[in-house]
This record gives structure tokens, C-alpha cells and sequence, in this order.
């Protein structure tokens, strides 16, 4: 049965806690697909979000977004109601965007193997030399793909989307001390990849 729009509870549209009472969850897990549409219009957009930042292709984030999607009826099997749903939408983001690293880094490894390529480590500047944007944004991307799944979700989440330690614990499934752990190890490598002194 279909709750009309103006019934549903309007922490659908916000970050709060849901009720697990709350009727809309009963449609969700049934798979309706009503009620997956009016929670990806008000959601989808925190989802890409951070699919874009954490996977930096934007196909990638869109497939990401489709397959969150698709799995939440399965995945609210789980849900009790201990975080908002847009925490548990992220939740879910986080496990699926592993395939994705994953994949990422097989096909690159298959690449390099195939080519004979030495994984690319681009060269220090010297003091007197100023990056562009465009550099700079490269490198990072080629440190970030050197953290491993863990670290580079907690990184995003804590550093990009600024998320406390708090949240993103809720969002990976951890206390907020393995979140910070995990944030601060990322933060050591990037540094030490970027050739920045620590801070």
C-alpha cells in the first residue's frame, strides 16, 4: 500500500533519525518503487557526492548511485534505525564503492603489466616552480590511489566531505577512534607521497 506524498514523514527530505515505525521504510524494503524514487530525489545528490570525491569519475559515481539505490531495499533488512537514512544510503555507498577501487585497481595493474608500464610517480617540483591546479589535481589522484579502500573512504569523509569521526563511524560501521586512525594514516601517505612535510 502507497502512502500519498503529503503523509510521508518529512525526515525523508532532511538528515533526521527515521522512526522505525515510519511507514515509508515498510515500502522501501518491499522494494516499491515509489518510495525508491521519492528517497532518491531527496538523497541522490549526497550519494554522488561522495561517489565523485571518492571515486573522481563521474560515470563511476552515477553507477554508484544506481547500485546504492538498488540495494537499499535489500540493505534495510539491516536498518533499526540507529542513524538518519542519508547515513545509511552513504553506508551502503561506502561498502559498494569498493568493487569500484577494486576493479580500478585491477585494470590498472592489468595495464601496466601488459604495457610494461612502472606505475607513474610524478617528479617533485622544485621550490621555485608553482603547480597549476591541474597538476596538482593529478597527483593527488595518483596518491589517493595508492591508499588502500579503508583509508581512502575515511579520508573523504573526514578531510573532503568534513564529516566528524562521529558520522563517518556511523557511515563505515566503526568507532570513530579506527575512523580517525584510519583519516590520519591516509593523511601521513598523502603527505608523504606529495612530498609535504607532515603536520
Amino acid at each position: 500500500m502507497w502512502y500519498p506524498l503529503l503523509q510521508v514523514s518529512e525526515t525523508f527530505a532532511s538528515d533526521e533519525q527515521v522512526s522505525e515505525s515510519d511507514p515509508l521504510l515498510a515500502e522501501l524494503r518491499l522494494g516499491d518503487t515509489k518510495a525508491i524514487r521519492l528517497v532518491y530525489r531527496q538523497h541522490h545528490e549526497a550519494v554522488r557526492a561522495f561517489g565523485r570525491r571518492l571515486l573522481n569519475v563521474e560515470a563511476d559515481a552515477d553507477e554508484l548511485v544506481q547500485d546504492t539505490f538498488v540495494a537499499l531495499p535489500k540493505a534495510l533488512k539491516n536498518f533499526r534505525g540507529e542513524c538518519t537514512l542519508r547515513t545509511f544510503l552513504l553506508s551502503i555507498a561506502a561498502k559498494t564503492s569498493r568493487n569500484y577501487l577494486r576493479s580500478r585497481r585491477r585494470r590498472s595493474s592489468l595495464l601496466e603489466g601488459f604495457l610494461g608500464v612502472v606505475r607513474f610517480s610524478p617528479p617533485k617540483p622544485l621550490p621555485d616552480e608553482s603547480l597549476d591546479s591541474e597538476m596538482l589535481a593529478n597527483r593527488l589522484r595518483a596518491a589517493m590511489d595508492q591508499l588502500s579502500d579503508d583509508q581512502r573512504i575515511a579520508f573523504v569523509l573526514v578531510e573532503v566531505e568534513e564529516r566528524s569521526s562521529a558520522e563517518a563511524g556511523d557511515i563505515l560501521g566503526v568507532p570513530p577512534s579506527t575512523v580517525r586512525a584510519r583519516a590520519g594514516a591516509a593523511r601521513r601517505k598523502l603527505q608523504e607521497l606529495l612530498g609535504e612535510e607532515p603536520s
